[in-house]
């Protein structure tokens, strides 16, 4: 490895390893669904659909700096708009994606004035009471919504030409929705928006000095973030075929950011790894104790918190730092080996003498003898 740092430089060696690691991931990806069994890719199916939504979060909790206990509403608003279109207008299920995505910006954008006056936990009340009261909303509207009973749709089905089954085909459509919803939220975390996103969070003062509009920006981070929510929803319905407003309880807000701060805030693969968390954990903790799932799903997120504070992408970041560090140790050449090739050690500098206590300075005028 030190061999090709030196060969190709730091920054190349770099986009080499990053162009390597982003192959690997993909090989994996398009490869997965023809090795799991069906429930297995419907887990992945799932990690990538709340990728989505906690990346969406991640742009309003983790850089933004703001906290939000009510993006399951967002969730559920993506997710009742695909399924009403499907349902009442018989629309294409590629037509629903735009339709929720721009109708959960206008929400987000409506919604982010609250963030203009209030911060904090008074913010994170505001936006849970909107995850409270969205539920027995969708049961009253029962002519639109389908009240208690919810709503079933068709599933995506894939085309004759693909030859691939139903998880197959479906976890392939996700996970080019994913892939494109990731680039965007990186994009934009490198553009304008998100260094002034950055600028908010560090310190407003600061960023308004600059010349950076804090009410303007504070309103887009809501909207971006209720956007990829938006997204992730109408994905959602597609995946599972029948959305209730028992599914889109105000738990699932306190589970999506419980499942970004595990995965890790301001991290581009955090969202990655706490939708992971997300599907996974609660199955284990189902295997573990039928009877207290709940408790031990506690459990586990304080454990992980306890070995990560930082976060998986954390954790991961330090066990990487750690290695590379002892493969330098072990490519840099000791001073035992130097003594053993042969070389002469260099002889060690010693410092000067210091000089008596009882040494007169120089032109002092001679001391009177004792007598």
């Amino acid at each position: 490895m030190s061999t090709i740092v030196a060969t190709l430089g730091t920054d190349r060696a770099r986009r080499l390893r990053a162009a390597l690691t982003a192959l690997l991931v993909a090989a994996v990806a398009v490869g997965a669904p023809f090795y799991f069994a069906p429930f297995q890719v419907f887990q992945l199916t799932m990690v990538l659909l709340y990728a989505v939504v906690l990346a969406g979060l991640n742009l309003l909790v983790g850089f933004g700096g703001q906290i939000s206990l009510g993006h399951g509403a967002f969730f559920a608003a993506g997710a009742y708009t695909a399924a009403v279109m499907l349902d009442r207008y018989d629309t294409g299920h590629l037509a629903t994606l735009p339709v929720a995505a721009a109708g959960c910006f206008l929400l987000g954008l409506g919604f982010g004035v609250p963030a203009l006056r209030l911060r904090g936990l008074y913010l994170a009340l505001v936006t849970l009471a909107f995850a409270v009261f969205l539920p027995p909303l969708l049961k009253r509207l029962e002519p639109v919504t389908g009240g208690s009973m919810g709503l079933t749709v068709d599933k995506l089905q894939p085309p004759a030409w693909s030859g691939m089954a139903e998880d197959q085909w479906t976890y392939f459509v996700v996970l080019a929705v994913t892939a494109v919803s990731l680039l965007l939220a990186r994009n934009l975390l490198r553009s304008r928006v998100g260094r002034a996103l950055l600028a908010v969070r560090d310190n407003e003062s600061a960023a308004e000095v600059m010349g950076v509009r804090l009410s303007l920006h504070k309103t887009l981070a809501f909207a971006w973030s209720a956007l990829f929510a938006g997204v992730s929803g109408c994905v959602y319905t597609w995946v599972i075929g029948f959305v209730s407003p028992d599914s889109f309880s105000f738990v699932l807000s306190i589970t999506l950011l419980a499942g970004l701060v595990v995965g890790g805030l301001a991290s581009l693969y955090g969202p990655l790894l706490g939708a992971a968390f997300v599907v996974y954990v609660p199955s284990v903790a189902q295997d573990i104790s039928e009877a207290a799932p709940g408790v031990v799903f506690g459990l586990l997120i304080i454990a992980v918190m306890f070995v990560a504070p930082t976060g998986l992408a954390g954790l991961a970041g330090r066990v990487r730092g750690t290695a590379a560090r002892r493969l330098i140790r072990t490519t840099t050449p000791d001073a035992d080996d130097d003594r053993t090739s042969g070389s002469e050690p260099s002889a060690p500098l010693t410092p000067a003498d210091p000089a008596p206590v009882d040494a007169e300075p120089v032109g002092a005028p001679p001391r009177p003898e004792k007598e």
